[in-house]
């Protein structure tokens, strides 16, 4: 497939803070072939070094925290496709773009902020530890040496956050108004999952369309007949349906469809799930396949010509 075409475009909003760096990079080939943009939110990895400073264990908390090596799996599946890419270079330590901007744990910041917002009912997932900021980790406790002031918070809502969700927005958009459909797949990596039971072998892939909200039923079930094709082991919802990224982007009946895919780290990762095994290019393959499998199903959407499901 001919991809030497592909225009790189850079929102000139995003940057990391601290850095001349950009927070992220959206790729759409000129002629892309299919209505399909994989985006990595939680693949950044360019930590200002003031950021690391103030970090308890860095080391620790990038594993923990980064979907490590996601966007390397992503690079390769849309050079091979022809699908639009979204890559975001901030850490999730710095922001976490799967979660909602007003998402905070006002205790983090040492200045505070709008009153009315500290006390808002929104934040409540970052008081588990893991909203915009992330503020604590299991096996580490805080995360932090300090807290952060409520400009530098700003700054990275500003710079990181509006940025990344703008571009994705539009791009998708962009997609679906030359298509009649567009679907992200918004690529995330999780922790090996544990056995319920001895002899239970947990799955490999975990399929998140916000329990039937985010995206037509033909597409879950177009990935879940791929992977059993390939013998390969996906769950659907559990224990990750998808985030605010799906929430604020897919729009089914505006012809915008969202998964959440999360992919093993050990299936690609080496034995620390710190940096890419020689099984990485194979996972590729896999995920090459699939993503032309949902590219022909979303074109079917597009023309109206959605798969039947099964009789209930």
């Amino acid at each position: 497939m001919e991809t030497d075409s592909r225009e790189v475009m850079e929102s000139a909003g995003g940057r990391i803070p601290g850095t001349n760096s950009p927070a992220f990079t959206l790729t759409m080939p000129d002629d892309a072939p299919i209505p399909i943009l994989i985006a990595a939110p939680h693949a950044g990895r360019e930590y200002p070094e003031p950021v690391l400073q103030r970090m308890r264990d860095a080391e620790y908390s990038a594993l923990r925290l980064e979907d490590r090596h996601v966007d390397d799996l992503a690079t390769r599946v849309a050079l091979e496709t022809g699908a639009g890419l979204l890559v975001a270079h901030a850490p999730r330590a710095m922001l976490d773009l799967n979660r909602a901007g007003d998402d905070i744990d006002w205790a983090m910041i040492a200045q505070g902020g709008p009153q009315e917002r500290r006390n808002s009912l929104l934040n409540r997932r970052s008081r588990s530890g893991l909203g915009l900021v992330p503020r604590r980790l299991g096996g580490l406790g805080e995360i932090w040496s300090s807290r952060l002031s409520y400009s530098e918070l700003k700054e990275r809502v500003e710079t990181i956050h509006h940025p990344y969700h703008l571009a994705l927005g539009r791009a998708l958009e962009s997609l679906r108004d030359r298509w009649g459909a567009a679907v992200l797949l918004d690529f995330h990596s999780m922790p090996p999952l544990r056995p319920r039971f001895p002899e239970d072998m947990p799955a490999e892939f975990v399929i998140g369309d916000r329990f039937g909200a985010s995206c037509d039923d033909a597409l879950v079930a177009g990935a879940f007949a791929y992977f059993a094709s390939h013998e390969r082991r996906a769950a659907h919802n559990r224990p990750y349906a998808g985030g605010y990224i799906l929430d604020r982007h897919a729009a089914p009946a505006r012809g915008i469809h969202g998964i959440q895919l999360e992919i093993c780290r050990s299936l690609y990762l080496d034995a620390r799930l710190a940096e890419p095994s020689a099984r990485l290019p194979s996972v590729a393959k896999l995920l090459i396949g699939l993503i032309r499998e949902m590219g022909d199903i979303a074109m079917g959407i597009a023309r109206g010509g959605t798969l039947p499901l099964a009789a209930e």
